[in-house]
């Protein structure tokens, strides 16, 4: 598997024992006030988007605040990769949370992605990564004109984040989409992509994020074999490392 894998994770000090690439929500990080970050791989950072629309139908934060929080992080050590915007997504349980349609979400994600590159155009090594919103290809495309008409060269970004699929993975349009938005030259990130999403359009991204291992952990009440052989094992692996790096083996591996 060519692109780059992080793996989902919200237990923090993960980031200090392995060297990983790990994708972490700034409502985890949030939490750290004083200690440095140690660090032992990569790290990209999730803006908490769909805790924020679904819990309050709106976002919260301020892009102003967003980004003092970032620059807060890495004071205290943390180095970042890139961090996703406070983006809006347009799967229908969040158009229903917030009253707004498709059109609306992927205007208010425009205009937060400007908004957040001009904040940090003079912060180094913090990069904001512009995301696509929609649910139909059609959609996807016309919020690629959207950036387009306020000055932004999607096929320049290092990275184009590919928001509201990861719910439906499972049908071949997301596979249309991604093929569609591949193939206009953008360097794609897929959000929370399941072993599934990777095997119908893996080939078109270039990085992608998962933490479904807690998920199946949680759910199926799965465990690693370190963990059943402790004196008293957890019912679940759903914060176990071991068991997050074993699910990870396994994705990258797959042709």
């Amino acid at each position: 598997m060519c692109m780059r894998f992080y793996l989902g994770t919200h237990i923090l000090n993960h980031m200090e024992k392995t060297d990983v690439p790990l994708f972490i929500s700034i409502n985890r990080l949030k939490r750290r006030k004083k200690k440095e970050f140690k660090q032992l791989g990569r790290i990209a950072i999730d803006s908490g988007g769909f805790t924020e629309l679904g819990m309050h139908g709106k976002w919260t934060s301020t892009a102003d605040e967003y980004v003092e929080e970032l620059q807060r992080l890495m004071d205290l050590g943390l180095k970042i990769d890139w961090a996703s915007p406070q983006d809006w997504m347009c799967e229908d349980v969040m158009l229903k949370k917030t009253g707004l349609s498709v059109l609306q979400h992927q205007w208010r994600t425009v205009e937060n992605f400007m908004k957040l590159r001009e904040l940090t155009n003079e912060i180094e090594g913090l990069h904001i990564i512009p995301v696509l919103q929609g649910q139909t290809l059609k959609d996807y495309f016309r919020h690629f004109e959207m950036y387009e008409v306020q000055g932004v060269n999607l096929r320049g970004e290092m990275l184009v984040g590919v928001g509201s699929v990861c719910r439906r993975e499972s049908t071949e349009e997301i596979g249309t989409i991604m093929k569609g938005l591949g193939t206009k030259g953008l360097r794609l990130h897929g959000f929370g992509v399941k072993t599934g999403g990777i095997k119908k359009y893996g080939e078109w991204l270039v990085s992608a994020d998962s933490m479904a291992w807690s998920r199946n952990a949680r759910f199926d009440k799965k465990r690693c074999t370190s963990c059943i052989n402790r004196p008293n094992p957890p019912k679940a692996c759903n914060n176990c490392l071991d068991y997050a790096l074993d699910w990870r083996g396994n994705i990258v591996k797959k042709p």
